[in-house]
């Protein structure tokens, strides 16, 4: 399946980037997202929404949302779904935070979307990136904008994959890995409260350090195929029934 713009946006193409908003008017893009620490790296893709053709509008419609991980497992969710849904791609590079929330909103008016399947948390591990004691309620705030904006959509949560030492894959890194296990332990928590699937990452990875690609944060292609394969067969699960037949 091959993601592009809709046409409207080639047609006004000459007035810079836009966003087609769930009442068809356009809006500007939000400035480019950025990333400070150069290991969070988008793994050779741009931060940006990844945009299906829709061509056939009784097609359910998915939407993916993660930072560098999402790039290693989309286009495979991509093509397992191909037929079934139409699936939209957000790669962004924001940890929890009001501004996130926010921009997750203007994110949705590219829907409506019959699944949203998230990850993140890569990007907050650094000490004062996310306030003390707002990573639970930033959390479930952003479970809340989902369901305010898609009250019939289903929505997955993924943990957080594990970090490793630089240049010893096969360790867990001591600083970073701690603060990823507590912040996936603070995520399921809420997930739990508010009666969200989860996918469990971490777990499917933390016995396979193997496949660790060496950088710390990302993984090899076997890696990402049991993440891809994961997800689809999760969203194909919570798709709407008649797709299914």
């Amino acid at each position: 399946m091959n993601h592009a713009f809709f046409s409207r946006r080639q047609l006004l193409a000459a007035a810079g980037p836009v966003l087609l908003t769930a009442t068809g008017m356009m809006a500007a893009d939000p400035p480019p997202a950025k990333e400070t620490d150069k290991r969070l790296h988008a793994d050779g893709k741009s931060w940006k929404l990844n945009k299906a053709v829709v061509e056939d509008t009784s097609r359910p419609r998915v939407l993916l949302i993660g930072d560098s991980i999402l790039g290693g497992y989309m286009n495979p969710v991509i093509k397992a779904l191909d037929g079934k849904a139409y699936v939209d791609a957000w790669m962004h590079p924001h940890a929890q935070s009001p501004h996130l929330n926010k921009l997750l909103g203007e994110m949705l008016d590219n829907g409506p979307y019959d699944v949203v399947h998230f990850n993140m948390g890569l990007h907050g591990w650094q000490a004062g990136r996310i306030k003390e004691g707002t990573y639970e309620p930033l959390t479930r705030d952003f479970v809340e904008v989902i369901r305010t904006k898609l009250p019939k959509a289903k929505v997955i949560w993924a943990s957080s994959t594990p970090v490793t030492v630089k240049g010893k894959p096969t360790e867990l890194d001591p600083e970073i890995n701690p603060v990823i296990i507590e912040h996936n332990r603070m995520a399921a928590k809420v997930m739990t409260e508010l009666k969200v699937p989860v996918n469990d990452f971490y777990a499917l990875l933390v016995g396979r350090l193997e496949w660790a690609r060496g950088d710390q944060f990302h993984w090899k292609p076997e890696a990402y195929a049991v993440l891809a394969k994961t997800c689809a067969e999760s969203v194909e699960r919570e798709l709407p029934a008649a797709i299914k037949q």
